[in-house]
């Protein structure tokens, strides 16, 4: 979905023209930097009435994540979306899945592990959104585990019922949110419980807006439907792009078979890798003078353009001047009919890549218990 059709979208929400200027401030500033926007009108009338599903009238705002390793790239555009979230006085809830990852046989079903890479996580996304308050107001992070929601028999109640009506092949369809084909899992039962589990989670925990990458979209469309078969509210949901692996090429496919993955360490930049690291990743990326996809373009418009409004290509003074670029479709126009050396475009998001991690080395140079305990599971 393009800036243009979001904000078509937003604006055509019913009641956008009853809300205020300050709420129509906050509404673009949640939802007008995502791909998709579904169900705004819920969030619309939370910012009309002054109210929240939990009644206590902060707009609770969730993204889940399985605690599986060290964090890719691609959480940055997630964060500098719960940033904005933040900016706008929501809460935000960074919901830490352990129990999913079992179900998932991340790390082997090693719930100690699952649950050291989680702590990980806590401290990654502190740096990463600049070191928030955190609490449970407006405009606070906060960290909730899925160990702790699953301890109540309520929560397993609203699984049932979640899970009622669901068939197998609807279920089957879902598999991608756990990175599964359809046909993965027909030997585990756990796993045919995980995208109730995850509509769940959004229920008992009265999420106005869930968050996610383009590829949870199946997940939330499940809780949608299932909102709607049991007259349950149903929360908004914000989809954020997905960047490419580095050697994506071509159109992109539905199936997100081109996703940067941290199992393909050629085709992923990690939080952690150093300046020379990217700048050695981003050297061997995928980008062509006659192809418009490129994941230098996705890391350029949704991650350094995203976050500082331009980018700063430097040259060699042998072989030009430096620029700065701040739209995206002139930065790939002049990648492909060539005023801009394709090398110097990757080294130009390169450096502004470098650039947005800086919190993030200097917190675990700072810290780095909880970084070297996960550097210790894959040793």
């Amino acid at each position: 979905m393009t800036e243009g059709s979001v904000m078509d979208r937003i604006v055509a929400t019913p009641n956008y023209d009853t809300l205020s200027d300050q709420a129509k401030e906050r509404l673009h500033l949640m939802a007008g930097g995502v791909e998709e926007a579904v169900g705004l009108d819920h969030l619309v009338k939370c910012l009309n009435d002054g109210t929240s599903s939990s009644g206590n009238e902060v707009i609770q705002c969730y993204v889940g994540f399985e605690p599986s390793g060290k964090a890719h790239i691609g959480w940055k555009v997630l964060s500098l979306q719960l940033r904005r979230m933040l900016d706008a006085q929501a809460n935000v809830m960074v919901f830490l899945a352990d129990w999913h990852a079992w179900v998932n046989d991340k790390f082997g079903g090693d719930m100690d592990a699952i649950q050291t890479t989680a702590r990980y996580m806590e401290d990654t996304f502190r740096a990463l959104l600049n070191h928030p308050p955190e609490g449970e107001g407006p405009g606070e992070l906060q960290f909730k585990w899925a160990s702790e929601v699953m301890a109540s028999g309520d929560y397993w109640a609203r699984v049932l019922q979640c899970s009622k009506g669901a068939t197998l092949a609807m279920v089957r369809k879902t598999f991608t949110i756990m990175g599964r084909d359809e046909a993965s899992s027909d030997h585990d039962l756990s796993k045919f419980y995980y995208p109730a589990m995850q509509a769940a989670d959004i229920f008992e925990m009265n999420i106005d807006v869930a968050i996610g990458g383009m590829d949870q979209r199946k997940a939330h469309m499940f809780m949608r439907d299932i909102a709607s078969k049991r007259g349950w509210e149903k929360a908004t949901c914000l989809h954020t792009p997905i960047i490419s692996s580095l050697k994506a090429s071509g159109s992109r496919m539905e199936s997100f078979d081109h996703k940067m993955s941290k199992s393909n360490p050629g085709g992923a930049l990690l939080l952690h890798d150093t300046h020379e690291q990217i700048r050695k990743k981003m050297r061997k990326a995928y980008i062509a003078p006659d192809d418009p996809n490129s994941p230098v373009y996705e890391l350029a418009e949704h991650i350094v353009l995203a976050e500082f409004g331009e980018i700063v290509v430097t040259p060699d003074p042998r072989f030009g001047e430096p620029s700065t670029w701040t739209d995206i479709e002139a930065f790939r126009a002049a990648v492909m009919d060539g005023t801009l050396h394709p090398l110097d475009a990757k080294y130009g998001v390169a450096d502004g890549l470098a650039r947005g991690l800086e919190r993030v080395e200097a917190h675990f140079a700072a810290h780095p218990e909880r970084l070297d305990a996960v550097h210790a599971l894959s040793s």
